[in-house]
């Protein structure tokens, strides 16, 4: 996976969404953000929606680990 350049508000947003999913609690909106934060970001720098998801979710949910190669 290439470096991408994580926005803060990316991480606080899976953080939070995250954190609802542990507890059994997600929301509707809670994800939706998310999602439509990423799609905003991956369309305004060009980086793949996919790839950036996925390195969001390796720092919030992983952040001692490994990058996946």
């Amino acid at each position: 996976m290439a470096d991408i350049d994580i926005p803060a508000h990316l991480i606080d947003l899976e953080s939070t969404a995250w954190a609802e999913q542990q507890q059994g609690a997600l929301t509707f909106a809670a994800a939706d953000a998310v999602q439509a934060a990423y799609r905003k970001h991956a369309a305004a720098t060009g980086v793949s929606r996919l790839e950036l998801e996925m390195a969001v979710k390796q720092t919030v949910r992983h952040p001692a680990s490994e990058p996946a190669a």
